[in-house]
């Protein structure tokens, strides 16, 4: 059991990251969490994959690849660039119950695993990751409370209203609860691409949208943790995040450009 305060609101928390036990094994929270959102995404996915005619028993055959793809690439990823601890301790590799799965890894993982089974099954890619991204989201919104229930990836040290009290090594400081940030934003990010889903103006926008959105609001909060995974002096997702939002807003400002074109095109007098 754990004590975390959040000071500034005058709230005080005992958080256990084990929500129980079946026959010796720990179940916890943050596993809890992961299956909870995989479920209301599906959930979700089925009354709306009609929107792009894709079936919806197209969706759970692809999830059977993706999820455990998913879970091996976020893991590649952080043990890649932990690898001197792990050349050192190759036994810990595969314990994942212990921590150490990257969410861009993650991301990497599934974008492939989708882009192969659309190639196979010929169905758009580019609606397919339309389809799945605002749920993508709400999963990120949900699962980093899992880091909550763990106490980790928060950050360094401050007296901001929303600050979290905890004991790190035998002492207690306060610091920036950057799960809380970070749940919050892709939470926001979830609503606009619901509500903006509507006025897609081409395949891919939704994603697009996304990758804009996520990699600002993750590259700003990755400047916040204590834990990020580093090459030198260079924050690994930070970097990745400034790459992608480039890349994201350069493809979106193209399409921009493009359909004003067409539209100038479009209206000019024979």
């Amino acid at each position: 059991m754990k004590e975390v305060i959040f000071p500034g609101i005058h709230l005080t928390l005992q958080i256990n990251p084990i929500a129980f036990e079946i026959l010796g094994v720990k179940i916890t929270w943050y596993a809890i969490l992961i299956v909870s959102a995989m479920i209301l995404a599906l959930i979700l996915v089925r009354k709306n994959c009609n929107r792009y005619q894709i079936k919806f028993e197209q969706i759970l055959e692809m999830v059977l690849w993706v999820i455990p793809i998913s879970i091996i690439c976020a893991r590649i990823y952080f043990v890649l660039f932990k690898l001197e601890y792990y050349l050192q301790n190759p036994w810990l590799i595969f314990q994942i119950r212990n921590g150490g799965l990257a969410i861009y890894g993650g991301i990497i993982g599934a974008v492939f695993t989708i882009f192969a089974y659309c190639k196979i099954k010929k169905i758009s890619f580019l609606d397919m990751l339309d389809l799945l991204v605002p749920y993508l989201a709400l999963g990120q919104a949900i699962g980093r409370w899992g880091n909550f229930f763990n106490v980790e990836a928060y950050g360094y040290e401050t007296n901001h209203i929303l600050r979290m009290g905890i004991i790190e090594n035998g002492r207690y400081i306060e610091v920036h609860p950057t799960f809380l940030y970070e749940s919050i934003a892709t939470f926001f990010i979830f609503l606009i691409l619901i509500f903006y889903r509507n006025k897609r103006k081409y395949k891919g926008e939704l994603t697009c949208i996304y990758f804009i959105l996520y990699s600002m609001v993750r590259a700003i909060i990755e400047g916040l943790r204590t834990d990020s995974l580093m090459i030198g002096n260079i924050r690994i997702s930070q970097a990745l995040s400034i790459m992608l939002f480039l890349i994201f807003l350069f493809i979106s400002l193209y399409q921009l450009i493009k359909r004003k074109k067409l539209n100038k095109k479009s209206v000019e007098p024979q």
